[in-house]
């Protein structure tokens, strides 16, 4: 009996460790979000306020942010903040604990998106600002929480994109960024477990959202979404995507990806990922529109350095 208990004890511990987590209940709890003026960080609050949770709001307008507070109600603290300053990330973060007197829940959802440029014509500025935004600006907000979390055996949902898995020729600097982010979540998730906190990792395909906005009204960013097959470029609302992230929250899920015709390519992704690499490698089309990006941007700069030498 010995030998076979000592036998089995590594698949007893293995099936505990893929077993069910503690569901994450919502009601009583205190939730911040990042990026949460509008678009799925308001799509998010407004859901995790009906399940009963107090809010902390924080984006970088402070007129959506105090208009999505009072909408929300007085359970809900609206502040402006820019998630790329590391100091005031974290006093924000002890103020909210503070207030609330615990913090239960971070969804790190703030990020910014380029309009398509390569890596040839981006300047080193714009790069740093998105990574910046979008994956420092992450750690900032997650950092200073992590031990308020494990102290309640909370959970962080970091969010990422579809873009975290695809090639990122024109949009470089925000596939590099959101695959960061991954990586971030994947690592966190892992660390926390020991403690019996958690973290996941929301992927989205395309939201229809202000966020959005700019890459719809961009006329080579068209282009491009129009050559990706329909099920994949379909845009979600931001209100679906809220609902599908709480849920995988009460569950503590690891990975919440939507619309679900991303999951395979999620799955499949290093089988993928050398044969989609070489198409588009040798694909005309691809070619063009990078050819594209790259003389706009030679115009936009001879644009730039003639009204600079006419200011002069």
């Amino acid at each position: 009996m010995n030998l076979l208990h000592t036998a089995l004890e590594p698949m007893r511990t293995l099936a505990a460790a893929l077993g069910p987590s503690p569901a994450f209940e919502l009601k009583g709890r205190v939730a911040l979000i990042t990026g949460g003026g509008d678009g799925i960080g308001m799509a998010l609050a407004r859901e995790l306020r009906a399940g009963g949770m107090r809010l902390a709001l924080i984006d970088i307008d402070d007129g959506k942010v105090a208009m999505a507070a009072t909408e929300l109600g007085g359970e809900t603290l609206g502040i402006a903040a820019d998630v790329r300053d590391r100091a005031a990330m974290a006093v924000h973060v002890q103020r909210v604990t503070e207030h609330f007197g615990r913090l239960d829940l971070v969804i790190a959802n703030a990020g910014v998106a380029p309009a398509p440029v390569t890596v040839r014509t981006i300047s080193p500025e714009e790069f740093d600002r998105i990574v910046d935004v979008n994956l420092t600006g992450v750690l900032n907000t997650v950092k200073p929480a992590i031990e308020t979390i494990i102290e309640n055996r909370g959970h962080i949902v970091l969010v990422a994109s579809c873009a975290a898995f695809m090639p990122g020729m024109g949009m470089a600097p925000y596939m590099v960024s959101k695959a960061g982010v991954e990586q971030l979540g994947r690592a966190l998730r892992i660390e926390l477990a020991p403690h019996g906190a958690s973290a996941g990792v929301a992927y989205f395909g395309f939201v229809q959202t202000e966020f959005a906005r700019p890459l719809d009204e961009d006329e080579l960013a068209r282009k491009f979404d129009a050559h990706i097959p329909y099920l994949l470029r379909r845009r979600i609302s931001p209100e679906f995507a809220a609902t599908q992230v709480i849920e995988g929250i009460t569950r503590r899920a690891g990975a919440v990806i939507t619309p679900g015709i991303w999951t395979p390519i999620a799955w499949m992704r290093g089988m993928i990922a050398g044969p989609t690499d070489r198409y588009l490698t040798g694909d005309p089309w691809i070619h063009s529109m990078i050819r594209a990006i790259e003389r706009r941007h030679a115009g936009e700069t001879a644009a730039a350095a003639r009204h600079l030498r006419e200011a002069q």
